[in-house]
């Protein structure tokens, strides 16, 4: 036999017989050679089978029946033939549509096929063996996200140079709600960062994030339990919600936003190519812009556009964005110091943490304008950022009794708790805070004069202070000796001139009788 055919022309062939066409009328209406007609006719009569048994046979039986494999070979079909080889030579150039080539090829042949031939001749010579499940996605409930393979460019106006840039694309599968942003990298922050942007572009968070096995989100990937990225974790916990990621070499997990990023090179990459851009604004001002007619289009068998379905149907399934963007975290240990401190090294400062966790060690989770303590996965302490280097960074809360008294030390604290002991011990406190150029110094030795009230009662020590304020002294030293040597109890200089030495007597003439 000349030539070859496949089940579908065989039952044609049948079909056109049973209409009481002669095998000549068959011939030319299918543009298959007589002979052939003619030989498979003799073949069909010969089988075991009726022509109606025949018509009804699952294509693979017919097939095995009467051993085709080819399709029909005539002009037109090789035409069509050699077509496909131009085809796939683009089938991994962005922005690949069998539209286009399909309106190219009727371009070139004065007789083609239609676009439902064109498509099925295609399928049947480059026929897929494995099969996929059709995957449904309930409203609201993941978002995929990858990066797409080919990047956009932006130009340095110094030098001129081109820098590549990453593209991001995320989808929402149940509308196919899409969003495209340009990042300078695929790093944990360029990605945190779109991921937000994502989540706001959207007005609500789904319950999953399905994600790539990208190293900004997936540790180690692993087909059953992959380590998320500790950030990324902490991102979805804000976010409350949950991650997801695909299996490792497994893209029919997400075939979707596959299909989007092939979509984002025709919409999006296509229309832009002889632009040039300055800036990666400039390069999100003008993807915002396309993504927005995109998202517009309508679908050709639903009559409804993303942002239609997306509005109608899936943004109410969405749940509410927190309140706060989500600030990327970064990590460091540390040990709580003896002083009650923890040493953060990037800025070489200390923070304070509870006395009670004295010695034991920490995890520091900072952003650029906080620093929080985690001990245990309990958080037990927080604060502002300070940039400042070597700052000790105190919350008073944090202290034990004695260092919180001791961080309340002031000129108007230690006259206070003079002012308890006599109005001597007053003035030379005041005279301590006045005198001395270093509060610390000062501090002390205020604390050390008050603190002999302790031993010897509030009256001797006023007293002490009063002898010291009549020599011109302040020191610690001086009035504690004197406490010590009972100098306080003895009259001072002045007090003995006064005190005559004879005592008053009614026969004791006066002054005045020694005129």
């Amino acid at each position: 036999m000349a030539n070859t055919l496949d089940p579908m022309d065989l039952k044609q062939i049948i079909t056109l017989s049973q209409d009481g066409l002669s095998n000549r009328q068959i011939s030319e209406l299918l543009d298959i050679s007589r002979n052939t007609v003619n030989n498979y006719m003799k073949l069909f009569k010969a089988c075991d089978y009726e022509f109606d048994e025949l018509l009804h046979m699952h294509n693979q039986q017919l097939k095995e029946l009467f051993t085709a494999h080819t399709t029909i070979k005539n002009d037109r079909f090789e035409q069509l033939m050699l077509y496909f080889d131009k085809v796939n030579k683009g089938r991994n150039h962005p922005g690949f549509t069998f539209q286009f080539h399909y309106n190219e090829y009727k371009e070139e042949v004065t007789n083609p096929y239609s676009y439902t031939q064109f498509m099925e001749h295609y399928k049947r010579k480059y026929a897929k063996v494995k099969g996929s499940m059709k995957l449904e996605h309930e409203a609201g409930k993941e978002v995929y996200i990858d990066y797409a393979g080919k990047k956009l460019h932006i130009v340095d106006k110094e030098t001129g140079e081109l820098i590549p840039v990453e593209v991001f694309v995320a989808l929402l599968p149940n509308s196919q709600y899409t969003y495209v942003e340009a990042s300078m990298s695929q790093k944990r922050e360029d990605m945190i960062e779109s991921m937000g942007n994502t989540l706001s572009y959207f007005g609500g968070v789904p319950k999953a994030i399905v994600s790539d096995n990208l190293k900004s989100a997936v540790t180690r990937a692993c087909k059953y339990e992959p380590d998320i990225n500790r950030t990324f974790k902490d991102f979805a916990r804000h976010y409350n919600c949950v991650i997801n990621p695909t299996r490792s070499y497994s893209p029919q997990d997400k075939a979707l936003v596959e299909n989007a990023v092939q979509l984002a090179y025709q919409r999006i990459y296509y229309p832009m190519r002889e632009m040039v851009f300055f800036s990666l604004e400039d390069l999100n001002r003008e993807i915002k812009k396309l993504l927005h007619e995109y998202n517009n289009l309508l679908f050709q068998r639903k009559q409804a556009s993303r942002k239609e379905l997306f509005q109608s149907v899936e943004r109410s399934y969405l749940k509410p964005l927190p309140t706060e963007r989500y600030k990327i975290k970064d990590y460091k240990r540390a040990k709580v110091q003896k002083i009650g401190y923890v040493y953060f090294s990037p800025d070489k400062s200390y923070y304070s943490v509870p006395y009670r966790y004295i010695g034991k060690t920490t995890l520091i989770h900072y952003t650029k304008s906080t620093v929080e303590v985690y001990c245990y996965h309990e958080r037990i302490a927080f604060h502002k950022r300070n940039p400042s280097m070597g700052i000790y960074n105190t919350n008073k809360d944090h202290l034990s009794s004695t260092h919180k008294a001791y961080t309340d030390w002031s000129p108007d604290y230690f006259k206070k708790m003079a002012s308890k002991h006599g109005n001597d011990v007053i003035t030379i406190i005041d005279k301590i805070m006045t005198q001395c150029d270093y509060p610390e110094t000062a501090y002390k030795r205020a604390m050390g004069i008050i603190q002999l009230h302790r031993t010897y009662g509030s009256e001797r020590l006023n007293n002490a202070c009063k002898r010291a304020l009549y020599v011109g002294t302040n020191s610690y030293k001086h009035i504690s000796n004197m406490l010590k040597n009972n100098k306080d109890k003895e009259p001072l200089l002045e007090e003995q001139i006064t005190i005559p030495h004879i005592p008053k007597h009614a026969n004791i003439r006066g002054a005045s009788n020694y005129n």
